[in-house]
């Protein structure tokens, strides 16, 4: 009986997803492209009059994130949201031997998406601004930027855009190029063709990311990133109030070392959008 109680108080993916959209539509999605670095409680106070068993989670979440950056709600939440958490990290740990490893596999992507017949000048220039981007987030230069001109950056249209297609070109390759293993995923989500799929759901902006878009970009990256899930979703431990994430690991010869280590991209997930965690 119990159990039973807390599965009618625990909040439906739906009713979360409803509460989201009634926001955007008082304005939130007339909002920046990425929004400021705000304490975590703006979540709290976002859901103060709703479900009990959601407000326990958020709770939970506080105990091991501390800030929470806002993306709009436009369907590219997943990329931006990965844009802007990697290249901050990037800049904010002045990482050199991580931005010359990802864009080491940038060329890897070009080749890849070259072989499978994609005309260079389609995705070129999106490429060549990511790079770019990359490249500026590194000290020492004339044009590195800081923490403020990245923000400025990613809330650019012409920027921001241009590297969501250039990832979306990228995650688009990798399913191709893996289309034997991303097809049960795929069909588990949809009743096309893993052509029809990228072509559908992949390639065009403003089209929602899920798990399949996430493995493929952090693959082809080879960036690790966490989803920490504020959804209706039960724990391993079988509480209805916990918070779960899961870390989508890239293979190849660093997934070793990078299971040791926690993902420096953390993205909230909420029923039909995501956000950029921060850890205390």
């Amino acid at each position: 009986m119990e159990v039973e109680a807390e599965a009618q108080e625990r909040p439906r993916d739906e009713d979360i997803m409803a509460h989201h959209q009634a926001v955007c539509q008082e304005g939130t999605c007339k909002s920046e492209f990425v929004g400021d670095k705000e304490p975590l409680s703006v979540l709290a106070a976002e859901y103060e009059l709703g479900n009990p068993v959601f407000k326990a989670k958020i709770e939970q979440l506080g105990k091991t994130y501390g800030a929470i950056r806002r993306t709009r709600g436009d369907g590219n939440c997943f990329f931006r949201s990965f844009m802007f958490a990697y290249l901050e990290h990037v800049l904010e740990a002045e990482d050199e031997r991580e931005a010359a490893r990802v864009l080491q596999n940038v060329e890897q992507c070009r080749n890849a998406l070259v072989s499978l017949g994609y005309a260079e000048f389609t995705f070129e220039d999106f490429l060549a601004i990511f790079v770019e981007q990359v490249e500026n987030a590194l000290p020492g230069k004339p044009t590195s930027m800081s923490i403020g001109t990245l923000v400025e950056r990613c809330r650019d249209q012409y920027i921001s855009n241009y590297v969501i297609m250039f990832f979306r070109f990228v995650t688009s390759s990798e399913i191709r190029r893996r289309a034997e293993f991303f097809e049960p995923f795929i069909l588990g989500i949809s009743s096309t063709t893993v052509d029809q799929f990228c072509k559908s759901s992949v390639e065009p902006m403003g089209e929602e990311s899920d798990h399949v878009h996430i493995i493929a970009l952090t693959d082809a990256l080879g960036v690790p990133v966490r989803v920490v899930y504020l959804d209706r979703s039960i724990c391993d431990n079988g509480k209805t109030t916990d918070v779960n994430h899961h870390d989508f690991i890239p293979g190849g010869a660093d997934a070793e070392e990078q299971r040791r280590e926690n993902p420096h991209v953390v993205l909230l997930y909420r029923p039909g959008h995501y956000d950029i965690l921060y850890r205390k």
